[in-house]
This record gives structure tokens, sequence and C-alpha cells, in this order.
């Protein structure tokens, strides 16, 4: 049926492209799929085969690129693509924070200002799919708390592509796979792509399969492109509700008698006492006929002794001895290759070729592994015959595994270990025969191992989760197998991660080194959600168990520095630094928080010796910023510039350059800039609103006043956006100014209340009061600002504010310089 499928036209009536094989485990699924896999390569096909080592679809579009790679058809576009957002994860957890977020510099709702009150969200309006910020922030932060999210993740990645790439990477890359896919299927007749044990990857596959063969959310695959599913259970329903008329489904079910009988007869089994016993054992299971057929047995010695095993009976006519230990040991390890085969079976030179003639033996690529229906019984009647042999093994191949890591470690660099694949399998099967081997005295570092595999991603976590439950089964250890199973299900949950640490943590085999890591990252997974009190205690608690955790002095300053206590997170990243001080990302953090204490000599210190050990754009463009609160302008332009070498598509650094323009009055430098920012960004809500002012400057008011319009799209809780609409407005002399004064005046009341960014809504409402004018309320309001003893960047930024007002249009002299006296006086003393 599939060979002629082959032979129709793609879309014609009879042509089908979605098959489900399922059945019983060791009815024959795998096997059908291979000799599909052959017949359609015969015919000219592409294939690739997805099996239950994917723990995502990202997972599964890459191992798809590496097997067609691998017959000359490679999916560059998204090969690339998956480099960039493998590096971009890496960046939105280690790069450097932007100010607004962990580095503790506030990012104010104005543009007027110098650089360091609008660094950070550029390209980061609204970012399609960062549902996982919106949920973090509070009602009562209205426009300056989104404001912070948008930096907490501007800050980190450098577009609104790339953040797009990172928070819904999806959307990003599986367009990118099919387009990819696509090529490859204008110049092979056929694509086949095969996804096998689908029973254990539905869970993750399942919706995202559906959307990409049925619904086409993700674009149109080739007509020409066919995939196979195979499984035990008949499809989800309600996931494939819709699309169940194009499945053509596949039962396999046991052998009848009479092909059972067949099967025997070309195995050479005619005996009918033997081949009766034969059917008996086997239940006419194809996997298990076809292992007891291809021993050729001829006689039933022992036919009634209760004593024997299923694996006795399965392995009763291999007459090797030598061979048969090599069948039973290498059933040990989850997978099978040359090198693991020498360490199982050493004296049994050509016993991986021997076994890859078994059926119960499945794989591609020189990897290799038993059916479960086989290895089971094989595993338990290893360990009840000889529980002391069942160590020593296991702990052979545990040593073996070990001595791989090693080997990888010689050519890695330490911080490089776990973005390894194949460091990390050796850890993984490490972990595994230690605790097969010996459970209790194992489990402690194959929890923390847990952790940090947590720490590394979900798809980590979910391997390791599996690792538990296999090793549990295996080694039938029934706590493995609930600690297992309950991540695993975590691991679908929105706040997986914290659950997972969470129910970590509560195990009392977790050691404290483990317990210490697994307190940082929860406490991580505090900050990122805004709940600042329960992340401090969270890292104080992992510096109690372990006092050199770097990570936890740097993560707490982090929260102390969003939490604007600049002195704690100082003291925190000094902490950091002393343990670990060859990390660009806490001497960055540090020189951050200095910037906020106006300690700018100090800041410039850290940035250089963090660029002394590496060059990073965004520890040029932190230095940029530096400059410009130093009013070292022409440094800051080298500073943006030389990122910019680096990085020619850095959007931000362009937009960061513009406002430096800006602040010198080179209007035709700034628009260059903020033009280029905008054209690899639109929908930059920021940038935007710069260049209103830029166009401003310029006397071009309805091109300012529709970037204004543009950025409250964009952000509509912004106040200064509606700020600057109204100073525009009433330039163009329209009667509709009044309305967008209200808006903003509504805004930053409603905000100067709030325990977070209340000092920059009470400044800005003091701008505003100043412009509409309003003097009275205004002195009234300075006086509620100072009260509140704001930090000095605050006050800086009002004066600033306050001076571009004045330059913008005309303000009663006389009063603007009472208040900006006042505003100077206070910084003077601080």
């Amino acid at each position: 049926m599939f060979q002629e499928n082959l032979t129709r036209a793609p879309g014609s009536d009879a042509y089908q492209f979605l098959f489900h094989v399922h059945g019983l485990a060791g009815v024959g699924k795998s096997t059908l799929i291979r000799r599909w896999e052959t017949v359609a390569q015969e015919a000219g096909a592409v294939t690739a085969v997805v099996g239950e080592e994917v723990q995502s679809a990202i997972e599964a579009m890459e191992i798809v690129s590496a097997r067609l790679a691998r017959q000359g058809c490679p999916l560059k576009s998204f090969d690339k693509q998956l480099a960039a957002y493998r590096q971009k994860c890496h960046e939105a957890e280690a790069a450097m924070p932007m100010p607004g977020d962990e580095s503790g510099v506030e990012l104010p709702p104005s543009a007027a200002s110098t650089v360091a009150a609008q660094i950070g969200v550029a390209g980061l309006a609204l970012v399609p799919g960062a549902g996982v910020f919106s949920g973090s922030i509070r009602p009562d932060q209205v426009a300056a708390g989104l404001d912070r999210a948008r930096v907490a993740l501007g800050s980190r990645l450098r577009s609104h592509e790339d953040a797009r790439l990172v928070l819904s990477p999806l959307k990003v890359l599986t367009p990118s796979f099919l387009n990819d896919l696509s090529e490859v299927a204008e110049r092979r007749p056929w694509v086949v792509l095969f996804f096998d044990t689908y029973e254990r990857t539905a869970p993750l596959l399942d919706a995202w399969l559906r959307d990409v063969l049925v619904t086409e959310a993700y674009g149109v695959v080739p007509m020409n492109v066919q995939a196979v599913l195979s499984g035990r259970t008949r499809l989800d329903a309600v996931c494939w509700a819709d699309g169940l008329d194009l499945v053509t489904e596949i039962l396999l079910k046991p052998f009848t008698e009479e092909e059972a009988q067949a099967l025997l007869a070309v195995r050479g089994v005619t005996d009918v006492r033997v081949a009766d016993l034969v059917l008996r054992l086997s239940g006419r299971l194809p996997v298990l006929l076809d292992t007891l057929a291809r021993s050729h047995p001829q006689d039933v010695d022992a036919v009634g002794d209760p004593s024997d095993t299923a694996v006795e009976r399965f392995l009763r006519w291999e007459r090797d001895p030598a061979h048969r230990d090599t069948i039973l040991a290498c059933a040990l390890p989850l997978r099978i290759d040359d090198d693991i085969c020498r360490v199982v079976a050493p004296a049994d030179g050509d016993g991986l070729r021997r076994l890859r003639e078994l059926p119960f033996l499945t794989g591609q690529l020189g990897k290799y592994q038993y059916h479960e229906v086989i290895r089971s019984p094989m595993l338990r009647q290893q360990r009840s015959h000889s529980p002391a042999d069942w160590r020593r093994r296991h702990t052979e191949l545990a040593m073996a595994f070990a001595a791989w890591r090693r080997e990888q470690e010689s050519r890695l660099p330490p911080d490089g270990y776990w973005d390894n694949p194949v460091w990390r399998d050796h850890l993984l099967n490490d972990n595994y025969h230690q605790l097969c081997a010996q459970a209790p005295a194992a489990l402690p570092e194959a929890l923390h191992n847990t952790v940090r595999a947590c720490s590394h991603s979900t798809e980590s976590l979910r391997h390791w989760a599996q690792l538990l439950v296999q090793a549990g089964q295996d080694s039938d250890t029934d706590d493995l197998i609930r600690t297992g199973q309950r991540l695993l299900e975590l691991t679908a949950q929105p706040a997986g991660e914290s659950a997972a640490l969470t129910l970590l943590l509560t195990l009392p085999s977790l050691g404290a080194p483990g317990r210490a890591l697994a307190h940082a990252l929860r406490g991580r997974c505090h900050r990122r959600d805004g709940r600042h009190d329960q992340a401090v205690e969270d890292y104080t608690t992992a510096l109690s168990l372990d006092p050199d955790l770097a990570r936890a002095y740097a993560g707490r300053g982090h929260t102390h520095s969003q939490m604007h206590h600049y002195a704690a997170a100082l003291a925190d990243y000094d902490q950091a630094i002393r343990i670990a001080p060859g990390i660009p990302l806490y001497l960055v953090n540090r020189g951050a928080t200095r910037i906020n204490l106006r300690r700018y000599d100090d800041a410039l210190a850290d940035f250089d010796q963090a660029l002394g050990l590496d060059r990073s754009v965004r520890t040029l463009a932190f230095r940029g910023l530096t400059h410009h609160r130093m009013h070292r302008y022409q440094d800051a332009l080298a500073d943006f510039t030389s990122a910019l070498t680096l990085d020619p598509d850095y959007a931000w650094a362009y937009a960061a350059r513009g406002d430096v323009h800006l602040t010198l009055g080179h209007t035709q430098a700034a628009l260059a800039d903020l033009n280029r920012s905008l054209a690899l960004e639109p929908d930059a809500a920021w940038p935007r609103c710069w260049r209103g002012e830029t166009y401003r400057a310029l006397g071009h008011h309805a091109e300012a006043l529709a970037d204004f319009e543009h950025a409250i799209t964009l952000l509509p809780e912004c106040g200064w956006f509606h700020y600057q609409s109204a100073l525009v407005t009433r330039l163009t002399g329209a009667s509709s100014e009044s309305e967008p004064w209200r808006r903003a005046r509504a805004i930053y009341e409603a905000q100067a209340g709030a325990a977070e960014a209340g000092d920059l809504a009470r400044s800005n409402l003091l701008v505003m009061l100043c412009a509409l004018p309003d003097w009275d309320r205004a002195e009234r309001q300075l006086g509620l600002f100072l009260s509140f003893s704001p930090p000095p960047y605050q006050i800086v930024e009002a004066v600033d504010d306050l001076q571009d007002l004045r330059r913008a249009v005309p303000v009663d002299a006389r009063r603007l310089a009472a208040i900006l006296g006042r505003l100077l006086e206070a910084l003077e003393r601080d």
C-alpha cells in the first residue's frame, strides 16, 4: 500500500500523505516503518526518522535537519536560525542585562534626556507571544511596569525578531523549517518523515505536528512531503479532531496462527512440538516469535521446567555461550554502539555485528537499542539471578561514560559543558548506570544533575525526568519512578521550572550543593515573576547552604537592583566577583549598579575590565551609556559605533547613537540613525518616540505627531508618549491638545502611588504640570516629588526633561527657573 502510494501524483484523490501505524508493543511497527523507509528511498525519497529521544518540536526539527543533511539535503536557513535560537537563549539567560532589568539601571518612560533613561527597549514594543512577561506585571505598574517587562527582554535580545525567536520559537523556526523543506521537495520526488514510538512523543509533538500537517498554521507543506506516525495507541481524537479524516490508519495485530507457522517455516522450524512451544511462548507477537525462531530450535528439552524464565526460553537455542552473554550484557545500556559493546563484551569482537541481525535491535547511524519487550525481562533476569554481577556491570558502564565525558571536557570550555549534547548524553548515561548499580548512594548526584538540567532547559529537565523513570523501572525502585513521572508532569505546566525545583527541594536525598543550586534557581524564577521578597529569601537560603555560590550572590544582587536597593546589590556583586572574577556578566552588573549610585568612574572600570574578557556589543553599549551619563558624548558615540561595527544590524545601538546626536543638536545625524533603527525594527516604540522628538526639533510637526501616535498604539499605557503628542499638538495650534494632556495626566496620577516607578511618575507629572502650565500645582508636585527622596538619576532626569520643555515650547522662564533651582539644590545635597 505504501509503495503504491509513491506511484500516485501528489494531491490526487487516491494520494495519501499522512499515515498512522499503531499496535501492541512488539507487533512490528518499527520493523514496518524501517521497510517503508527503504521503499521510499528506493523511490528517490529523502527520509528522516524521529524517535523517542526528542523532547520538543524544536528537537524534532533539528533531528530531521540532521538526517536530511546526511543525504545531501541540508536545511541551511533553518540550521542557521536554530543556531541563532540556541545562542539567543543562552544570551537571554547569561548575557548582561541592560537598564531597567537585573542591572538595576532604571528605564523611565521619558525620551527627552540621556540614553541612560531610554536604553533597552528598542524593537520590543509589543512582542507577539510575550505572555511570559505579561503574567509577571502587577496592575499598579501600568506603563512603567510594561516598560520594565519589555526591557527585561530587550536587555538581552537586540531586536524584535530576536525576542520573537526566544519567546515564540516555534512561530519563527517552523516556517523556516518548512521553507527549507519545500526547497528539498523541489529537488527530490519525495520527502518522507517518520515519527516512531509516537506514544511517547505525542504529548510533546501532537499539537505542533497537527498544525504543521493539517492546519498549515506555519505555512504550506509541499504535497510530496509524507508523514508517518508510529505508536501503540490511536491518535488523540481531541487534538486531531479536524484532521482524522486525512489520516490513513494502519492497525498491526499479532500474527494469525497461519502467519506464525509460515514465519517458522521460513526460519527452518519444522518440528511440530517445537513450533507449538514457540507459538505459546511468543503469543504470536512478531518480535518475540522471530527472536525465538531465528535460533533455529530443534528440540524441546526442559519445556516443562517451572523455573525456566522467559529470557532463558528466548535464548534457549543460542549455542554460543559467549554470544549469549553478549546478548544479555548489551541489554544493560540504554543505547548500544561499538564503544559500549566493547565495554560490556570485550571478548566478543564481533558482538555488535551479530547483534544487529537480531529482530529486537533497532536504530540507525551506529546507535542501537533493544526492544523493550525483550530488554525488560532480560534486565529482570540479570538483576534477580546475580545482584553482584548486575552492580558490577552497571558500575563499569558508569565509569566508561564518566571517562568519555571527561574526554569531552578536555575539548570544551567549562561554561559550555551543558550546551554540548554529547557531554550531556554521557552524563545522563553515567547517572543512569550509577542509579541502577546503587540507587541510594547515587541518588544525590542524580538529583543534583536534575537541578542543573532544570537550569539548562526544559528539554534537559525532561531528559533527566525520563532518566529517573527509566532507572526506577530497570532497578525496580518505585520512588525513582514516582519522582520522574511527577517531574514529567510539571514540565508540561506554565510554571514548570519553579514547581519542579520545589518538588526537588522536598526530596531528602538532594544534598546541600543541589539544594543550594535549587534555591538559587527558584530565586531566579521568583525574580522574573516580580516576587522579589521570595527571591531574596531563596537566594539567602542558597548562600546559607553554599557560601561560595557566586550565582546566588549575583541573583540576589539582580533582585536588590530591581527593588532599588542599590547598596545591597553592590555588596552582592562584590561577593560574586570575589568568588568568580572572570565572569563579564558580574562586572557589567556591578558597573550598572555603580551608574545608579552615580559612581561613573568605577562603572567605567568595570566595563573596561569586562571588555578585556569579552568584547561584547552589549558591554560596549553599556559603556556608551556611561559616557553619555558623564556628558562624554564623543566617547559615547565611539562606543555605539564600535558596537555597530561588531553587529551592523543592532537596531538599539542605532537608536541610542541617534539619541546622543539629538542631545548634541545633530538632528540630521540623529534622524539617519533613528531611521536605520526603525527600518530594522519598525515596531520599536521608544525609538519611534525618539524620532518624533527629532522631527519636533526639526519643525516637522506632522511627522512628529505621526510617530508619537504610532508609539501610543504600541504602548498605549506609556504617559510620556501622550505628553510628547500634546506638546506637538500645541505647536501645531490644533484644538485637540487637551485630550493627550488628559490621558498623560491620568496615567501618571495612577502610577504616582505605586511602590515601583513612583518616583518616575511623580517626576513626569511635575514636568507635565509645568508644560500645561499649572504652576501652583507644579510647585506642590515638586514638594511631593522631593519628599520621597528620589534617587539622584531621577532628579537629573527631571532637570533634563524640564530643560527640553523650555526648548520645545514657550514657558514662564521665572517660574521654571525656580523649580529647576530647587531640583539642583536637592541634587547637590545628595
